[in-house]
């Protein structure tokens, strides 16, 4: 399976959990290539980096309790970022309160929120989900895609994009 040029960062300040975070998403690393950081200023500087260097951000797992800026923070900013909105968001904590919750439902448009302890099928589930929707949205080949993503959403976008351009 060839690497793509998408990217899955974790933001996790707790080394363990990070630790976990990539140890769960491991069959999704031959393909997608996984950045960690400890903060959301060593995030940034990671997404800066790739994006500069022409790779994407296709998905994006981020603790809310970081030192310095805090995730809901972090993520609404790049929910703001032409280059980092298509980016699937996750907020991933045992932190956050209803209040911080819902703004970053609100403002960073996030698309899943997972609670802290999470179970390994649950979090590989979510992030192949969230992945298969970026690439469905941002992505011009699909196939390369097939089998480490959901196949049958990717099989049905090849056919629907086939069927608008043939009429």
């Amino acid at each position: 399976m060839e690497r793509s040029d998408i990217y899955i960062l974790c933001i996790e300040d707790e080394q363990e959990v990070l630790d976990a975070v990539v140890r769960d998403l491991e069959q999704l690393e031959e393909q997608f290539p996984i950045e960690t950081a400890n903060t959301a200023e060593e995030g940034r500087k990671i997404i800066e980096k790739l994006l500069n260097d022409g790779m994407k951000i296709g998905l994006i797992l981020c603790d809310h309790i970081l030192p310095g800026d805090n995730g809901v923070e972090l993520l609404i900013e790049l929910h703001k970022d032409e280059r980092t909105h298509p980016a699937r968001k996750v907020l991933l904590t045992g932190q956050a309160g209803l209040d911080d919750t819902v703004k970053a439902l609100n403002e960073a448009r996030l698309h899943h929120y997972i609670a802290k302890p999470w179970k390994k099928e649950e979090l590989l589930r979510v992030s192949v989900d969230l992945l298969t929707d970026y690439v469905i949205s941002n992505e011009e080949d699909l196939l390369p895609y097939m089998k480490s993503l959901d196949a049958g959403k990717i099989s049905e976008a090849i056919r629907t994009r086939r069927n608008v351009s043939d009429s």
